[in-house]
């Protein structure tokens, strides 16, 4: 499969049955604000609030009329699974669509009324492919591939065509979020015969990597796993059809943070009132990113907001981790003298600026410890200094995942006797209905619960922070235990927000 093969089924792709001319909108405020010009396809104002129809579409319509009548079936999580069921809709083909059972009710019943047949199966994404694949084999339906298919790839493409015919100034960049690779294999196709100077830059979140792990490979590799907050992009590898495409033109790859993709949620929202899912927001946090890093100025930019289906439930989660993904805030763990003033003195230290959150747990007859968030202004190095200089034992927070997922809601838990073999692990477990209730079934041990801490994200896992007494004579045991336990697990029990807030020194 060639470059100039797939540019001329891009030329031929059919999207209008479902797919609108977006606009290309001049982010007015954003273009001021980091001094470059920034454009943003509006993907999220399709009637599915993703591109993802597009290339839905533009495959469906090229089945044969027998390949029709027998029917199709796709696997997904969301926009994909709402693409298929719109383009069948439009073409009356039966639609079976098999999504996780962590799906969020919003995306299960928006394809419902598509007229999609849903069939819930398994807690990710690669167990409904599989029993979706598993279907399609036993019933004879037409699998519909999220992005390893030619003519999704050139149905994905067709926006980048749009693109080019609404901004007729010379594009310097355009930055791209990657999943399994569709759309980026489609931008490039487009950009790199039409406009080949143009820098066509993919974007992905750090803890979900398949495209930059490839290129530096140079070969496509499996992660062990991904991360689930951007859950649109949130796949193991690279595609096979479309790496080969990406590899040999994409100009660069980079990784953005959660907190960088919660700042370029917000962001969109300012300019547009549109609130994007996670990966709909990746290419503008990359763009960010990128023009920060390179110094770049009155260049012509452009993201391409790629989706739109948010579950409301996380809006709180994307606000709390807004403004230390725009620099705006820092984290600290304070330790601080038990003793009359000591507190008024630490305020006095913290001085004009705002503080967007305060913790306080006395610890002993000798310290306390405060849990504070603290506007991050110029000066903010200078303040770490005066800390130091007043003896407050000071950690920065800022990049703890287990402090800002959990620790900040928990402070003041220190146990009493002290518990000298008590270890904290965090852990991920697929969220549905009695899925917490499976997790401390699954959970069972001869030791006893310490700590637990859970709190539902509106996401498709849950996070759980966990305490367990092990004695010494049972570690080798626990380990095993550990290591067959089907949770994503991670060992906090060293972490220095979990240390200084919740156990002993």
């Amino acid at each position: 499969m060639t470059l100039e093969r797939i540019h001329e089924k891009v030329l031929k792709a059919d999207v209008s049955g479902v797919s609108m001319v977006t606009p290309l909108q001049h982010a007015l405020r954003l273009s001021k604000k980091i001094n470059n010009h920034v454009f943003m396809k509006r993907e999220d104002m399709q009637s599915v609030f993703s591109f993802k129809c597009r290339g839905a579409y533009n495959k469906i319509r090229q089945l044969s009329n027998h390949e029709k009548s027998s029917g199709i079936i796709a696997a997904s999580a969301g926009n994909h699974a709402q693409g298929v069921a719109l383009s069948a809709q439009q073409l009356n083909i039966d639609a079976t669509i098999v999504m996780p059972q962590t799906t969020p009710p919003i995306k299960v019943n928006s394809v419902r009324e598509l007229g999609g047949n849903v069939v819930l199966h398994g807690d990710s994404y690669d167990d409904a492919y599989q029993f979706a694949r598993q279907l399609s084999c036993d019933n004879g339906l037409i699998f519909i591939h999220p992005y390893d298919d030619e003519d999704v790839i050139a149905g994905q493409g067709t926006l980048a065509l749009e693109i080019l015919q609404q901004l007729t100034e010379p594009i310097d960049a355009i930055y791209v979020a990657v999943g399994g690779g569709g759309l980026l294999a489609g931008v490039i196709s487009v950009f790199k015969v039409l406009s080949p100077k143009t820098k066509v830059i993919a974007v992905e979140p750090e803890n979900s990597n398949c495209l930059s792990v490839a290129l530096k490979m140079n070969e496509r590799v499996q992660l062990d796993s991904v991360g689930i907050f951007a859950d649109g992009v949130a796949v193991k590898q690279i595609g096979e059809l479309t790496f080969p495409i990406i590899q040999p033109y994409v100009d660069e790859s980079i990784c953005v943070s959660i907190d960088e993709i919660c700042s370029a949620i917000k962001d969109i929202y300012e300019e547009t009132r549109s609130i994007v899912e996670p990966a709909g927001a990746l290419s503008l946090a990359g763009l960010k990113k990128h023009a920060s890093a390179n110094d770049l100025e009155n260049k012509n930019l452009v993201t391409i907001n790629c989706g739109a289906n948010m579950n409301f439930d996380r809006l709180r989660h994307v606000a709390e981790r807004t403004e230390i993904g725009e620099q705006k805030e820092s984290l600290l763990a304070v330790k601080i003298p038990e003793q009359p003033g000591a507190l008024l003195q630490f305020c006095k230290l913290i001085g004009h600026r705002t503080i967007t959150e305060f913790n306080y747990r006395y610890k002993s007859n000798m310290s306390a410890n405060i849990f504070v968030g603290i506007e991050r202004g110029d000066d903010f190095d200078q303040l770490l200094t005066n800390l130091s200089k007043a003896n407050y034992i000071t950690s920065d927070l800022s990049n703890d995942e287990c402090a800002k997922i959990h620790v900040r809601h928990m402070i003041g838990g220190i146990p009493d006797p002290i518990l000298k073999n008590e270890q904290i692990y965090r852990f991920q477990f697929p969220e549905r209905p009695g899925a917490l209730f499976e997790f401390l079934k699954g959970l069972k041990s001869i030791w006893n619960i310490t700590l637990f801490h859970y709190r539902n994200h509106g996401a498709a896992y849950g996070r759980v922070l966990v305490g367990l007494d092990i004695p010494p004579s049972d570690q080798l045991e626990f380990q095993d235990f550990i290591s067959k336990l089907k949770f994503n697990s991670y060992n906090e029990t060293f972490n220095t927000s979990v240390t200084t807030f919740l156990t002993s020194d």
